[in-house]
């Protein structure tokens, strides 16, 4: 049976560490995972193991670790000692995935709360090479990206990750289980990679826009797009009078190809957003 670990690590504010202590939330986490059919895994923020031992129990998969906090990372090798040498002391957000995992990586985690939309767009970066993400966050955070078109929610985030993984909101977590108690709820999220390998479109103009558009939220697709890439020779599209959030990943690639378009007949120098 899997044992708890004693909390004496001080969880640090600076690194966003809010640790779990409720060992069935644990075990529901680690059996979110399907691992099939890669079947490595990196746990992102190890902290005192509570998520580690319910993923080392399960045989068929490998587990590695990063974890960035000193304490932790001593108190893990003195605790799982067997897991030592799969420990990697170090920032994913620094870690070079493609170097370490060049047969592909799922990743899971307990992510820490100051940095989680920035795994997310790390993992972003090696689409190709995470087909599966396991990870609890701050329940506003997992609402943004699982939220559909037409939600105040709804924004970058949402549609970069929709634009590659179908995501699942699995279920939340209340503030009382953690050490020390977080302000907000969190909840516990999948992401599985879909079939779309590259975008049908000019994928950099495509982020540029959605860039564009959603930090003007509040104004027309209209008025944002020219701000951003100049009046396209007076052209217009029907999504113009909406705003971004009600458009979906495919109507934004049709936009990105329309836009494509109008920039080649004008030439005209893009104004930076």
């Amino acid at each position: 049976m899997p044992i708890y670990p004693l909390m004496y690590v001080t969880p640090k504010k600076y690194l966003g560490q809010h640790f779990l202590t409720d060992l069935k939330i644990a075990q529901r986490i680690a059996e979110s995972l399907q691992a099939d059919p890669c079947r490595t895994v990196l746990e992102v923020g190890c902290g005192t193991g509570v998520l580690t031992q319910f993923l080392l129990a399960r045989p068929e998969i490998e587990l590695y670790g990063a974890e960035v906090d000193r304490e932790s990372v001593a108190y893990l090798h003195q605790n799982y000692p067997a897991f030592t040498p799969r420990l990697i002391e170090g920032d994913f957000l620094q870690m070079n995935l493609r170097e370490r995992f060049p047969q592909g990586v799922n990743v899971i985690g307990n992510f820490p709360y100051n940095i989680s939309s920035q795994i997310f767009f790390k993992i972003l970066e090696y689409k190709d090479l995470v087909p599966e993400v396991v990870g609890m966050v701050q329940r506003e955070v997992a609402v943004r990206i699982a939220e559909p078109p037409g939600s105040r929610a709804y924004g970058i985030l949402s549609l970069f990750v929709q634009a590659f993984y179908e995501v699942e909101y699995l279920f939340t977590v209340d503030r009382t289980v953690f050490n020390p108690p977080p302000k907000v709820q969190s909840a516990v999220l999948r992401l599985t990679r879909n079939k779309v390998s590259h975008l049908d479109c000019d994928e950099a103009l495509f982020v540029r826009l959605v860039k564009a558009l959603f930090n003007q939220r509040r104004k027309t697709i209209r008025n944002s797009m020219r701000a951003a890439f100049g009046d396209l020779g007076g052209a217009e599209h029907p999504d113009f009078p909406l705003r971004p959030e009600v458009l979906s990943v495919d109507r934004f690639v049709a936009l990105t190809r329309w836009l494509s378009e109008q920039l080649s007949k004008s030439q005209s120098p893009l104004v930076e957003p």
